[in-house]
């Protein structure tokens, strides 16, 4: 029994003797950790509202920007906290150049994602608001973030798509210019005047005030299918009309034609059948 209270004793001391000497070290690492965090997201959101304020700002650069701060910020946090434990600068260094080898190792696919951020950044193929088809991954640019690009889709769903799909992707980028071609096919029967149906075309595009001057709008018969005349309606607007002005236009297209008298085929094929008399 002497025995047990003896060692229960000494490791009591043990105890006290740690706490004695590195409480101080905790406690400082604890408190250093804890300021550094709430730096962290002071300086994020700072420097968030300060290039907000910078004219001709691009809205992807802010959020990416701001993170940096944020994990520079974090870094130097963790550096502070090995000094309170009296770990030497140089001995920091290597230790994170180890870390970050090992890590770089680990994570290739991460750290993909971050250089593709950072070279979306500095090329531009888009911005924020601007609607891309990158290879099938479609939908509205919100952010670009230090990993992934957030996107929402035509049916208002939210999508978070790593940085690298995109960077190696073929983009197409339906808001980048500003103006936009609409092209419709409206097909007419052989028996009709094919002229007319130019004229009619060609004037509801010129009555649309949607529709610029300059390309002007054109009208061409472009094929002669089995079934129909096919003509082809060319017109360019600005890129915030393009959906309203094509839905409008194919609507109305049809209501012009039938008001002028003609008509609009349907798929036929005309049989012929010949009698062969028996030998």
């Amino acid at each position: 029994m002497e025995d047990q209270l003896t060692i229960l004793q000494e490791f009591l001391l043990i105890i006290q003797d740690s706490v004695v000497g590195y409480g101080p070290d905790i406690l400082g690492a604890m408190i250093t950790l804890i300021v550094g965090w709430i730096l962290a997201g002071f300086f994020k959101g700072l420097v968030t509202r300060a290039l907000h304020r910078v004219p001709n700002m691009d809205e992807t650069l802010v959020p990416m920007l701001s993170s940096m701060v944020k994990y520079a910020v974090l870094i130097v946090t963790f550096v502070a906290v090995l000094s309170q434990f009296g770990v030497e600068t140089t001995s920091i260094i290597a230790v994170l150049g180890a870390a970050g080898l090992a890590i770089g190792l680990a994570l290739q696919g991460t750290l993909q994602n971050i250089a593709a951020g950072i070279m979306l950044l500095m090329l531009r193929p888009f911005r924020k608001g601007d609607f891309i088809d990158a290879s099938g991954i479609m939908g509205t640019v919100e952010a670009i973030n230090l990993f992934t690009t957030d996107m929402k889709t035509v049916d208002g769903v939210y999508m978070a798509v790593p940085n690298s799909s995109l960077w190696n992707s073929n983009i197409t980028n339906y808001s980048r210019n500003p103006t936009r071609r609409i092209q419709q096919v409206m097909g007419i029967s052989y028996g009709d005047d094919v002229a007319k149906a130019r004229g009619v075309l060609l004037e509801l595009m010129e009555k649309d005030e949607r529709v610029l001057s300059d390309p002007a709008p054109q009208t061409v018969v472009s094929t002669l299918n089995s079934s129909s005349v096919d003509i082809t309606m060319r017109c360019w607007v600005k890129t915030d009309d393009f959906w309203d002005a094509h839905f409008d236009i194919l609507e109305k297209s049809k209501a012009v034609i039938e008001g002028a008298g003609m008509s609009i085929p349907f798929p036929q094929q005309d049989v012929h059948m010949h009698q062969v008399e028996g030998k």
